[in-house]
């Protein structure tokens, strides 16, 4: 088999790789999709643990994430379906590929480490880019953007935003700061929206995190109607789901993870399913320390029983 660790892209580290693809108990012949495949990560080791004798199908919003999946996975000679299409919509995909249920399905809801680093679109408030958060590679003049919201949305409306999506303390400062700061100059960059949040934080705000990583992460959310997202891909994805599949979710904030712990509490209670991990399982120690960006993940995983 080949060597997954040189299949993947360099900045990349897929986050609970072996605990998730081992935890979702992929057999030869079965048929694997991928929600949100990114850099190929876990969609490479199910490749080089299976060859082509498993069919990957993988998904995402990033036409970028496409294209680097896509070389992960030929490189590894993998039998796979690659698709430029959220996991909301996973429905539809499989109808268009004749597929009419799978074994194995995994939601990993972080961003990759090449969406904050490469893509441009201002995920990253370490870099002074164009106010975007989009996971479309080219949004049109249509297409929500975290600067329409920052520069037309009203002051309740932001505040709401980042109390209840990014559960921002101090939600109601920042967004009156936002709301004065555009009556001077738009927001455009990230390092504009940074600018603010420092303004409207108290001066003794000491905090473990960066003083912006709530508000963007709310932003985030809201761009992309992350949460309505997963909503309709869960209940897709059960749908969907093979008697005996199991459906895993990796989840990275507290929101995230209560929608995936009462969807899978739901389904366990009316006996149509099974925890595989009663408890989340979260990253080892070595983990967070070779990948900070894992020390928020939570694994959740349920076999169906029906």
């Amino acid at each position: 088999m080949a060597d997954v660790a040189k299949a993947m892209t360099a900045k990349h580290k897929p986050v609970l790789l072996h605990e998730s693809v081992e935890g979702l108990n992929i057999e030869k012949g079965k048929v694997y999709l991928d929600g949100t495949v990114g850099s190929g990560g876990h969609s490479a080791r199910v490749a080089d643990l299976f060859g082509d004798s498993v069919t990957i199908i993988g998904l995402d919003r990033d036409k970028d994430a496409i294209r680097r999946s896509d070389k992960v996975l030929r490189n590894l000679g993998a039998k796979f379906f690659l698709v430029n299409e959220s996991f909301r919509n996973l429905d539809k995909v499989l109808e268009d590929l004749g597929i009419s249920s799978v074994d194995a399905i995994l939601f990993d809801l972080g961003l990759s480490s090449d969406q904050f680093e490469e893509s441009g679109r201002g995920f990253s408030f370490q870099r002074d880019e164009p106010l975007l958060m989009t996971m479309k590679e080219e949004p049109d003049e249509s297409d929500l953007t975290a600067a329409k919201i920052l520069n037309n949305f009203s002051e309740s409306a932001l505040e709401m935003i980042l109390k209840g999506f990014g559960e921002e303390k101090y939600s109601k400062r920042i967004a009156a700061e936002i709301v004065r700061t555009r009556e001077v100059k738009p927001f455009k960059t990230t390092f504009d929206l940074v600018e603010a949040i420092g303004r409207a934080k108290p001066k003794n705000w000491r905090d473990k995190i960066h003083p912006a990583t709530k508000t963007f992460q709310a932003l985030r959310i809201a761009t992309n109607e992350e949460l309505t997202a997963l909503e309709e891909g869960l209940d897709k994805a059960w749908m969907d789901l093979s008697k005996g599949g199991r459906l895993a979710v990796i989840s990275f904030h507290s929101l995230e993870d209560r929608m995936v712990k009462n969807f899978f509490r739901e389904k366990t209670t009316q006996d149509k399913a099974k925890f595989i991990n009663k408890k989340p399982v979260v990253p080892s120690e070595d983990e967070v320390k070779e990948n900070p960006r894992s020390r928020s993940a939570k694994l959740r995983i349920i076999e169906k029983n029906v």
